[in-house]
């Protein structure tokens, strides 16, 4: 590690004890951390210095953004880049450091514990059960945001049944319940998780027909995580397969499998 890289780090989905080890100890000597206001837990700073210089981004631009990391590190100071979540999915993280490439300030990267995650972990289920989905879909929706690549339409995703986790959706929740219903049924489960392991967390569970509803009821507007599959429904029947890595049959003598 680079001691003088300016340093994205995941925040995971907002508990103060859903950061890594070493995301921790970034916050704990960083001298200047630019946070997500909107997204973040406030419990979340306090691993940080009570005399670091903390900065939110929420209504600051890419540019304004990337300005104080370059002015910081260039100043000498020890510079945290916090991102919600994961830095992997939805961070900016391309344009940021894309933008000190050019100005050759550098850069490394520590994840974080993914919302979509923190969701599935809140009702204790798997994303991926043997015989049922195998695969999970991260994806979000356009509204007033980035315009979507054409290959990846909803309608598109929705064909493989697979787990799907949906960002940045939630005020959009019924047209896009409509949408996938032809694949995944009106009964289909699905779970919406608002602030993923933070204080104010909720958690919402119905189906592809009336989840909508119990959304509109409690108001979300963001912060919300769409969790749409059939591994999402009550204990599988153990008759529908389970896992080959832990068969009893499997012949574990040491020859490649």
């Amino acid at each position: 590690m680079n001691d003088r890289a300016v340093q994205f780090v995941g925040a995971g989905p907002g508990a103060a004890d859903l950061l890594t080890v070493r995301a921790a100890r970034f916050l704990a000597d960083a001298e200047l951390v630019l946070y997500p206001g909107t997204y973040l837990d406030a419990a979340v700073l306090a691993h940080c210095s009570p005399d670091a210089d903390l900065v939110d981004t929420e209504n600051l631009d890419l540019d304004t953004i990337v300005a104080r990391l370059v002015d910081g590190h260039r100043a000498g100071l020890r510079v945290v880049r916090l991102v919600s979540g994961d830095p992997s999915v939805y961070s900016a993280l391309s344009e940021q450091t894309r933008r000190l490439d050019a100005v050759r300030v550098p850069w490394e990267v520590t994840p974080g514990v993914p919302a979509y995650a923190a969701a599935a972990a809140r009702v204790g289920r798997e994303l991926t059960v043997p015989l049922v989905a195998q695969s999970v879909v991260l994806t979000r929706t356009r509204q007033r945001s980035t315009v979507m690549p054409d290959t990846e339409s909803l309608k598109a995703f929705a064909a493989t049944r697979a787990t799907l986790v949906l960002h940045l959706a939630i005020t959009r929740i019924r047209e896009l319940m409509a949408e996938i219903e032809p694949e995944y049924g009106a009964d289909c489960p699905v779970v919406v998780v608002y602030r993923a392991s933070q204080p104010q967390e909720l958690v919402l569970r119905g189906t592809v027909a009336d989840i909508a509803d119990a959304v509109q009821e409690a108001g979300l507007r963001q912060a919300a995580v769409i969790l749409v599959g059939r591994a999402l429904a009550g204990r599988p029947d153990p008759d529908a397969g389970e896992s080959y890595l832990y068969d009893p049959a499997r012949d574990r003598s040491g020859r490649s499998s």
